[in-house]
């Protein structure tokens, strides 16, 4: 079980840090198509968001406690902090390779929770993981 808290505490963290580069992209995007990028992050940031309390609430279920602070979601993230605004499309790609990291930490979280007979959890992961299937399909969607 150990495992299991250890390895949601990261997946947490790096969907907490997803929400906030959407959401830092959604603010800070610039350009010609600046409405369907600030249309594309905020819905991505908004999914994301509204997950959060269940996770963490999910976390707590399984006997651990949840990172709450910056300093331990940039420990914790799979996620690289994003200090520069770049462009637009550059964006795009940054949260589209975020979408892919952050589906791999959680299906390795969704293994460990079968394996541990947490199946309410996994069920939850599996959906986070659908959901981030989604976000990649509109990003690389708008890459093209």
């Amino acid at each position: 079980m150990d495992e299991l808290i250890k390895a949601a505490k990261i997946a947490f963290a790096t969907e907490f840090n997803y929400y906030l580069k959407a959401h830092y992209f959604h603010w800070n995007v610039e350009g010609l198509l600046f409405q369907q990028f600030h249309k594309l992050f905020e819905g991505i940031y908004l999914e994301v968001y509204g997950n959060i309390d269940s996770f963490a609430e999910n976390i707590r279920k399984l006997g651990g406690y949840t990172p709450g602070s910056f300093t331990r979601f940039s420990m914790l993230s799979q996620i690289d902090d994003e200090l520069q605004v770049p462009p637009a499309v550059q964006m795009v790609a940054e949260l589209l390779a975020d979408s892919e990291k952050t589906y791999k930490v959680l299906k390795l979280v969704y293994d460990l929770a079968e394996a541990n007979a947490k199946h309410g959890f996994s069920n939850f992961l599996a959906e986070r993981m659908d959901a981030y299937d989604k976000h990649a399909w509109m990003l690389r969607s708008t890459l093209k």
